[in-house]
């Protein structure tokens, strides 16, 4: 008997603090894109959820062993693979 694995595709805004996915794709412009990228945040990477502040406040995630605050804005353009 094997387990399959579940993933299932979500905004990182979707996530709640604790949870973690690993990034599929960035869903915005070219400039958009270059700036994660360039603060390192790109495809493959696994970002975990640190907190979300109330009242349309940003998202504070790791990566790498960094934080990094992005506005909900950006957040919800950035999708990750949770696995279930």
């Amino acid at each position: 008997m094997y387990l399959k694995m579940i993933t299932m595709e979500r905004t990182l805004l979707d996530l709640e603090p604790g949870m973690q996915g690993t990034l599929t794709r960035l869903a915005g412009n070219p400039g958009f894109v270059q700036k994660l990228r360039t603060i390192g945040i790109r495809e493959g990477k696994t970002l975990t959820v640190i907190t979300r502040h109330p009242l349309g406040g940003p998202v504070v995630i790791g990566v790498d062993g960094r934080e990094v605050t992005l506005g909900r804005g950006m957040a919800v353009r950035v999708i990750v693979d949770v696995t279930a």
